[in-house]
């Protein structure tokens, strides 16, 4: 069986975009892959967090990886901060990194809002150095296939050249190269009042986004308050960014091609549309919810996953560690 490594941010409530975008892809890769799902508890400290509220959000991914479907006898599910090897591995990893490929990652851009300055006080090295974080937690359990959406793709091209770099360097061929796992399924989910925009849990807008325990009142506030555009028709039009993607959302609930529903809504106007497709979520994400909450209320059963999950991942990554170690003359 293929090694298949992936995770998410506990940096709010997980949403239709990690759902769409990520978790859901997760459920068909347990039947047939040796999985493991990491809540990346640090990658969400390059931007600040309030400790309290991080602290629970672990336990609301893990609850919520859960709901959607992920299998503990299956798939293991730990915290990276639990696993010190992740860090390690990263610092290693990053001796060997040229400055040069830091500079063309454009996540980093993306997400301090600009070019590097002095004054711009989201621009740290924690987020800077981020791919090389993420190339330590797929190398370090020598992760065959790792499922990414287009914008971690170059993320992953930076683990493959370290991989490279390392075998160069020491002579041995002990990292594999993993393999994306790209799913095309799904259009990028994105946000729902900019179309533009990919969906995220740093959006200070609440409507800009479902989250996955929301409240049916909320998820019909939220789509009605949905941008669209002032065309008078409905079309599944790349250039009407909105519309086309709320059309993308509907048409995964519905089993239907965007194309379709669009042509069933073309003259019904954006309130049916809109009502019918708040209807389609909450009957699709209410069991989604209220697993999430009856997860929550047994925090004990959270924890005896986490400690399975973290027994696992440590074993294996304790072994690589050593064995880099070893390799690299450290002991």
């Amino acid at each position: 069986m293929k090694k298949v490594f992936s995770g998410i941010q506990p940096t709010g409530n997980l949403h239709l975009g990690n759902y769409l975008g990520a978790i859901r892809n997760w459920l068909g890769l347990q039947d047939q892959h040796q999985c493991l799902f990491g809540v990346m508890n640090l990658h969400a400290i390059t931007l600040e967090q309030n400790p309290l509220e991080l602290e629970n959000n672990v336990l609301i991914a893990v609850a919520t990886y859960l709901a959607c479907g992920l299998d503990p006898q299956k798939s293991k599910i730990f915290v990276q901060s639990e696993v010190a090897e992740h860090a390690e591995l990263a610092w290693v990893l990053g001796t060997l990194t040229p400055m040069g490929w830091l500079n063309r990652m454009t996540q980093f851009k993306d997400k301090i809002g600009g070019e590097i300055e002095q004054e711009n006080k989201n621009a740290n090295l924690g987020l800077y150095s981020y791919p090389v974080l993420m190339a330590s937690d797929i190398l370090l359990y020598n992760a065959d296939l790792v499922p990414v959406g287009e914008d971690q793709k170059q993320h992953l091209e930076l683990t493959r050249d370290l991989a490279g770099a390392f075998n160069r360097r020491y002579k041995t061929p002990y990292f594999k190269l993993p393999e994306p796992l790209i799913i095309n399924e799904v259009k990028r989910i994105m946000s729902l009042q900019d179309g533009t925009k990919k969906m995220s849990k740093s959006d200070v807008s609440e409507i800009s986004r479902i989250n996955l325990n929301d409240s049916a009142d909320e998820i019909l506030k939220k789509i009605k308050k949905s941008k669209t555009d002032s065309a008078t028709t409905i079309a599944y039009d790349e250039s009407r960014p909105e519309i086309y993607n709320l059309l993308n959302i509907f048409a995964v609930f519905a089993k239907k091609s965007p194309q379709q529903i669009a042509l069933e809504y073309e003259n019904s106007g954006y309130g049916k549309f809109k009502q019918d497709l708040a209807d389609l979520l909450i009957s699709s994400l209410q069991p989604i919810s209220t697993k999430i909450s009856q997860l929550l209320d047994d925090k004990i059963y959270l924890q005896k996953i986490l400690q399975e999950g973290r027994f696992y991942a440590k074993q294996i990554a304790s072994k690589t560690k050593d064995d880099v170690y070893k390799i690299i003359g450290l002991n």
